[in-house]
C-alpha cells in the first residue's frame, strides 16, 4: 500500500502490469490489442478513468507512449489498448505476448463529458481508421448507461474490410434496436456488402440532426477537415463538436512543453476539445 500511495503523489512513475492477453485486429497485422491487468490488486479494483483519456505504455529499455485507453469505464478489472505498430516503442510491443511486463502512467488527460455535458443528449459518433480507440470506450460507456443519453448515432470507416476495428463487436452493435451504426469502407472489396465511400460522404448521406445534439470526432486530420463542412451544412455549430487530439504528445502531464500550442497543453488540456475551442488556437492547428 504505501508503495502504491507514492506512485499515485509521482506522475512520472509508472503502474507495473502485465499483458493478459494479445488480439491482432487487422489484417497486415499493424493493430493489435492489448489486454492489460495491473499487477497491485488493489489498483486493479480502484483505477478510474473517464472515456477519451489516454495512458502512457513504457517498456524498460525502449521508451514510453502516449495510446489512448480503448476500455470503457464499466469494463473492470483490466485495461485495453490497441496499438498502431509505428514506430520504436510500438514495434517492441507488438513483439511482447501474454505475461510479459509493461508500465502504465494515467489516467491522463480529460476526456469526453459522458457524466455531465453529454447526458440527455442525442450522440453522433464519427471515427475514421484506427481513432475509433477511445470512442469505442466512450460508446460502450453509453451502452451501459443506456437511459441517460437520446439518439445515438455512429459512423465508422477504414480503407478495407480487414482494416476494421472490433469486427466482433460491429456485428453485435450492428443487432441492437437503441443504436444506428453505419460501418463503410473506402472501396469496393470481395464479399463486403455494407456500405462504401469515405466517412465524410456518409456523414453527409446520414445528415445527423444537431437538434439536442453533440457529435464526438476522432480520425486522421483529414477526415476530420472534409467531415466539418457536412456537419456545418446541416446546422452543427463549432459548440457542439468535441474532437480528439492525440498528437505530438510527450510527458503527459505539461511539463515538456512538446505538443504546446499557444495557451494550450494538449496531453493536461486535452485530448478532448471542442472545436470553438480549437478555433481560438493558432493556424498551426
Amino acid at each position: 500500500m504505501k508503495e502504491n500511495s507514492l506512485k499515485i503523489k509521482n506522475p512520472y512513475l509508472p503502474y507495473p502490469a502485465r499483458i493478459e492477453d494479445v488480439k491482432v485486429e487487422t489484417e497486415d497485422g499493424k493493430l493489435k490489442t492489448f489486454r492489460l491487468i495491473f499487477e497491485d490488486d488493489l489498483l486493479r479494483e480502484k483505477w478510474e478513468h473517464i472515456p477519451g483519456q489516454f495512458a502512457m505504455l513504457s517498456l524498460v529499455g525502449h521508451g514510453e507512449i502516449p495510446i489512448g485507453i480503448a476500455s470503457s469505464p464499466t469494463e473492470k478489472g483490466y485495461l485495453l489498448f490497441t496499438v498502431f505498430r509505428t514506430g520504436k516503442v510500438t514495434n517492441a510491443l507488438h513483439q511482447l505476448d501474454k505475461g510479459a511486463r509493461i508500465g502504465i502512467r494515467g489516467p491522463l488527460g480529460n476526456g469526453f463529458p459522458v457524466k455531465d455535458e453529454l447526458k440527455g443528449k442525442n450522440i453522433v459518433i464519427i471515427a475514421g481508421g484506427f481513432a475509433f480507440t477511445t470512442l469505442r470506450a466512450t460508446l460502450l460507456y453509453m451502452l451501459e448507461n443506456r437511459d441517460q443519453y437520446g439518439k445515438i448515432t455512429v459512423i465508422y470507416g477504414a480503407r478495407s474490410p480487414g482494416m476494421l476495428l472490433y469486427k466482433e463487436e460491429l456485428e453485435e452493435w450492428q443487432k441492437r434496436d437503441d443504436l444506428n451504426l453505419y460501418v463503410t469502407v473506402d472501396r469496393e472489396a470481395p464479399g463486403w456488402t455494407g456500405l462504401v465511400g469515405f466517412v465524410p460522404t456518409i456523414t453527409e448521406q446520414v445528415s445527423p440532426s444537431p437538434e439536442n445534439a453533440a457529435a464526438l470526432i476522432c480520425g486522421p486530420p483529414i477526415m476530420i477537415k472534409f467531415t466539418m463542412p457536412p456537419l456545418e451544412k446541416a446546422g452543427w455549430k463549432d459548440d457542439q463538436v468535441y474532437l480528439s487530439l492525440e498528437n505530438r504528445m510527450k510527458c503527459g502531464i505539461g511539463v515538456c512543453g512538446h505538443c504546446n500550442v499557444g495557451p494550450i497543453y494538449v496531453c493536461k488540456d486535452g485530448p478532448v476539445f471542442k472545436r470553438s475551442e480549437l478555433n481560438k488556437l493558432p493556424v498551426e492547428y
